[in-house]
């Protein structure tokens, strides 16, 4: 996917400010918030970084302990309190410090503690997820440590598939792929689509 003008334009826009600057992308899954974080990454090398909000999945062993592993992705099986801490160490960078995020691997079901690296003199953090915009389960701060919101949106049907596909590619079997697809996933897809007209922009993704 490449970034549109009228996009890119909005990214400069924030890192031209000079100060360390947060763009949220949010949509549902399946969406394209990581392939929409992706192309403006690679707009701007090395002038920003993506910080995905997955990497607060709480453990898969804890979520099995708390009874909530049958609906994994659901806003109460993040650590929503350690994003919104993150989040705001990122918004005031120290200089000279890098500050280590924890990202997500599909095929481990486990985030990886400190994967990813945020030096000080990147101008613009990208963060993505599905509750960026949420208003309960501890998210409310977020939307607030935000320069700008963009809400990723895709025709259902075009979403389903590739989130099926997607599930399939990481273990499922295929009618297990649907239904967690058309059952967990789609309630959370509702809670996403509820804070749509919370953001600045709507992006149409391909």
């Amino acid at each position: 996917m490449l970034l549109d003008d009228r996009l890119a334009a909005r990214v400069s826009a924030l890192i031209d400010i000079g100060a360390r600057r947060i763009l949220g992308i949010v949509g549902a899954p399946g969406a394209g918030k990581s392939t929409l974080a992706a192309a403006v990454a690679a707009a701007f090398p090395g002038r920003c970084v993506v910080v995905p909000m997955d990497g607060f999945h709480v453990a898969q062993s804890e979520l099995v302990r708390l009874g909530r592993a049958d609906r994994k992705g659901a806003p109460d099986t993040f650590d929503a309190a350690g994003y919104v801490a993150l989040l705001r160490r990122l918004r005031e960078p120290v200089a000279g410090e890098t500050v280590y995020a924890p990202e997500y691997h599909r095929e481990l079901h486990n985030a990886v503690a400190g994967a990813i690296a945020v030096p000080a003199e990147v101008p613009l953090v990208l963060t993505e997820g599905n509750y960026l915009l949420l208003g309960s389960h501890g998210f409310g701060p977020v939307a607030d440590l935000l320069d700008e919101a963009w809400f990723a949106e895709q025709p259902e049907d075009a979403r389903l598939a590739r989130l099926v596909a997607r599930h399939e590619r990481f273990g499922k079997a295929p009618g297990a792929a649907h239904d967690w697809a058309h059952g967990p996933d789609q309630r959370n897809a509702e809670l996403v689509a509820a804070t749509r007209g919370l953001a600045d922009v709507v992006v149409p993704m391909p």
